[in-house]
């Protein structure tokens, strides 16, 4: 009987340890309609190399990604509506009105900044910069030789919103200067073109991008009361739909661990744009060459069907 009885004892520790051990995996798991996230990206290409990222690594955990592009005015209208999950995307300072909309009907939520030390503000190629133009008063001194034109990205992007009310502002200084609103992939056509034949421009530039390894650019100062200290020095923000988190405590969970840098996503930024490659491809090559960023990407993060997270991924990209 003493046995007996203390064998019974033994048996029943170890199956509550073993619960103990397992019970917060399985509380991870979520349920079979968060299989789908639907996120948003606005054409910038550093949003679709972040958003590749996060593909991949749901792809491996059994989950799949849905990606619209949207505007940014969309696509938050999109998450207000709850038919967009999560966005990677959220510029801050630059998108304060727009996040200010959105928390006063408590359409949102923070999970994470997924990026430190951006650059957002308007710049010049260095040969202009060279002749003396090295802030927002030297642009508007020199109107006739910009052709009075700024150029910017698609229309109703925040930046373009920004730039609009400089012009419309009451400071004389850029009354009659037109936005050219374009796309980011426009704008940056210009750029070159402008570069070809020295010609002078004027445009929204911002960082992390290729665009600061491809052209020779100066970043102007002045721009403080439009897009903050520090050149537009910001970061960028993870952001769901409201209720999202509990619904998806799992997927979740990614989302908030999944921080990124500078050098990262310039290289992915870089893969996608210059190398052409496609941007899911990119980002396995980027996470077979940098393994280590895994774990804590995926800390306490499992598949949707409860298995460990880490294991599938690096089954997944071929570790």
């Amino acid at each position: 009987m003493t046995y007996s009885f203390t064998h019974r004892t033994g048996l029943a520790a170890l199956a509550l340890a073993v619960f103990t051990a397992i019970s917060p995996v399985a509380a991870a798991q979520d349920a079979a309609a968060c299989k789908t996230v639907n996120m948003s990206d606005p054409g910038w290409i550093d949003i679709t190399a972040t958003d590749a990222v996060a593909g991949v690594l749901l792809d491996a955990l059994g989950y799949v990604q849905n990606v619209r592009m949207l505007s940014v005015i969309i696509g938050y209208e999109t998450l207000k509506n709850r038919n967009t999950d999560v966005f990677l995307g959220n510029w801050m300072p630059a998108q304060q009105n727009f996040i200010e909309d959105l928390n006063r009907t408590n359409a949102i939520e923070v999970l994470a900044t997924n990026l430190v030390g951006t650059k957002f503000t308007l710049a010049v190629p260095d040969y202009v910069a060279n002749a003396g133009i090295r802030d927002f008063k030297d642009v508007a001194a020199n109107a006739d030789k910009f052709g009075k034109k700024i150029y910017g990205i698609e229309p109703g992007a925040p930046a373009n919103i920004t730039i609009e009310k400089m012009i419309a502002g009451p400071s004389p200084e850029l009354k009659g200067w037109t936005l050219i609103e374009s796309s980011e992939q426009g704008m940056l056509a210009q750029v070159s073109r402008a570069e070809r034949s020295k010609q002078w421009i004027v445009f929204l530039a911002w960082s992390p991008h290729p665009m600061n390894e491809k052209f020779a650019i100066t970043y102007l100062s002045g721009g403080d009361a439009y897009f903050g200290p520090n050149y537009g020095g910001g970061s960028v923000r993870t952001v769901a739909r409201s209720g999202w988190s509990a619904q998806c405590p799992n997927a979740a969970r990614l989302f908030r661990n999944l921080k990124f840098d500078l050098p990262m996503e310039n290289a992915l930024i870089s893969a996608i744009m210059d190398e052409h490659s496609n941007p899911k491809a990119a980002a396995r090559s980027w996470l077979n060459t940098h393994p280590d960023a895994l774990a804590p990407w995926l800390e306490g993060v499992t598949t949707l069907d409860g298995k460990p997270g880490l294991a599938a991924v690096r089954t997944a990209i071929g570790l």
